[in-house]
């Protein structure tokens, strides 16, 4: 696939189901060419938030379990791809995949292949959903507004049978909130290795915050606005090329989870003339900071400018931020 070829009519029809709820009416991987199509331009578009999940684990120090990694409603297996290349084909036993629809399936399997021919790849079966071996490493990605109750229980029972789970969404406000629920069902059986810098409950989910959700920005490879192929597909598309939302969750069952005293910024900090505001998550709640800049000049600038996870060690008076450090 190249992006002469793009097939436009399947992607229109691809983004109107996500966008308005018709993906969860069934199948909707109908072509190879609307899988190609998806893989080159929004598959890449929400690698690169899969990209920023894994620089965040990176500075945590996080490694995934040994064994195999399961890629569940795999679609194009642009995220499995992305999380294998990180840690290295060498981390892992087995890819399997799994999605509604076999067409889906086969192109993942095919794309991992050339992309890692030395790991062994697999189907999966429905009965291996609900028994059977646990996999080390379940991926999800941008499944929840597509799935009816029922399908949202079978996912939860397989990812209690999982060591660990990289769970990624997208960032818009109803999608992040379900995901914060499931953190709440999940964190029962598992340590929140991120986003998370606390073990507690989502201070999200309290009534008095019910106007916020935790969502991030990935960073945008700066090439593609000097790409005529990207300029032209974000026109055509009618999405704007530089946002890039997203929320993910990074559950294990092993260690001790998040490392205290850190804190979590949500969303994208506030830059005024005299001060920068923000939205910091941690073990004491939500908290609504400023940073004065004539108090700490580096650490404002520094917000201004920094791309990547923003999670730091806070000095604070009050709701006053004085100084802090950037994990990493």
């Amino acid at each position: 696939m190249n992006w002469t070829q793009l097939d436009w009519p399947a992607l229109d029809r691809l983004r109107d189901g996500f966008l308005h709820g018709g993906a969860a009416a069934g199948p909707y991987w109908k072509t190879t060419s609307a899988l190609a199509s998806y893989d080159l331009t929004y598959g890449e578009r929400i690698a690169w938030k899969w990209d920023a999940v894994l620089q965040e684990l990176r500075l945590r120090n996080w490694r995934p379990p040994s064994g195999a990694v399961l890629d569940w409603g795999c679609g194009s297996g642009a995220a499995a791809r992305r999380v294998i290349g990180h840690f290295g084909a060498e981390t892992f036993t087995e890819l399997l995949l799994w999605d509604h629809e076999p067409l889906a399936v086969e192109f993942a399997q095919k794309a991992a292949q050339k992309a890692f021919p030395d790991l062994r790849t697999s189907a999966v079966t429905p009965g291996f959903l609900t028994g059977g071996d646990a996999p080390g490493l379940v991926v999800v990605s941008h499944v929840l507004n597509e799935l009816s109750a029922p399908a949202l229980a079978e996912l939860r029972a397989l990812l209690g049978r999982a060591q660990a789970v990289l769970w990624v969404e997208s960032g818009i406000r109803e999608t992040s909130r379900k995901l914060s629920a499931e953190r709440e069902h999940l964190r029962e059986s598992f340590q929140v290795a991120a986003p998370c810098t606390h073990a507690g409950s989502c201070p999200v989910l309290a009534p008095e915050n019910e106007r916020h959700w935790c969502h991030f920005f990935a960073p945008v490879p700066g090439e593609i606005f000097a790409n005529p192929d990207w300029v032209k597909f974000g026109q055509r598309a009618g999405i704007d090329l530089r946002s890039l939302p997203y929320c993910f969750l990074a559950l294990d069952r092993r260690g001790a989870g998040a490392a205290t005293g850190l804190s979590r910024v949500i969303g994208r900090p506030e830059h005024f003339k005299p001060y920068a505001r923000l939205l910091s998550c941690d073990a004491s709640g939500l908290a609504e900071l400023t940073i004065p800049k004539r108090t700490a000049p580096s650490l404002f600038k520094e917000l201004d400018r920094a791309k990547g996870p923003l999670v730091y060690r806070w000095q604070r008076q009050g709701a006053e931020i004085t100084g802090g450090k950037r994990l990493g």
